[in-house]
């Protein structure tokens, strides 16, 4: 890691997708490497956070570790806390629940609070489960869109929907959401009954463990054998 010469820097550390996931199977060198020697993180959960570090090997007692709170509620004082940090010299690390820090994920508003700092920011390679959905989903990936979470509302979501079909058919653009993991079964339901039977979607969940499922059918092909997916991290895709 390179060092600036008064401010830290701020790393974009990604962490496992699966907590039976060995880092060193998903992590770059660099990303290991942080996880290893940084002691200063904000993050989204500081119980998993201080999990994964002990699984990546972190050099330190876990009590010498300074964890900030990403926050809740619009709450962002522990941010502004560490940044200051980091424009105090002391390289720091940003930690989301899974994946890749600042997508889909709230460690976006302190890179723009880094950016605004002039703090170098480094991001470091890891599993994002969004790319990793679009890469073997089949569809394009020239042109794609994510959603994130869709409307909770039935007719709303509907229209959603119907919206994002039209959007596959005149754009050839591939369209990605996501759902909390339990609602992700009534979700599934939504889609059978909402999409045209030769839409193609794509199911992807439980991404690089020993449980993962990505399947690309046809809306009438998914309604003979719809999977389980509750309580299962899934990313789901409309394409062609």
């Amino acid at each position: 890691m390179q060092v600036t010469e008064k401010k830290g820097n701020l790393f974009l550390l990604p962490v496992t997708l699966d907590d039976a996931t060995e880092p060193s199977s998903v992590l770059a060198g660099d990303a290991l490497k942080a996880a290893h020697e940084l002691k200063l993180f904000l993050a989204e959960n500081e119980k998993s956070a201080r999990h994964f570090l002990k699984k990546a090997g972190t050099k330190w007692p876990l009590p010498e570790i300074k964890l900030f709170s990403m926050g809740k509620h619009g709450d962002e004082s522990d941010i502004d806390l560490f940044i200051r940090e980091i424009e105090n010299g002391n390289d720091g690390g940003i930690i989301s629940e899974a994946g890749c820090p600042a997508i889909a994920d709230p460690g976006s508003v302190a890179v723009k609070k880094a950016h605004e700092k002039n703090i170098r920011v480094v991001p470091l390679t890891g599993p994002s489960s969004i790319l990793l959905a679009l890469m073997s989903s089949g569809f394009s990936g020239q042109r794609f869109r994510f959603h994130g979470y869709l409307p909770i509302d039935k007719n709303e979501k509907a229209r959603a929907l119907k919206s994002i079909e039209r959007a596959v058919a005149e754009k050839d653009e591939t369209q990605i959401f996501i759902e909390t993991p339990f609602r992700n079964n009534q979700l599934m339901d939504d889609l059978l009954r909402v999409l045209d039977a030769s839409t193609m979607l794509c199911v992807a969940c439980d991404l690089t463990s020993a449980r993962e499922f990505v399947r690309t059918k046809r809306v009438s092909e998914w309604k003979k054998q719809k999977p389980d997916l509750h309580k299962r991290p899934a990313v789901f895709l409309v394409g062609k």
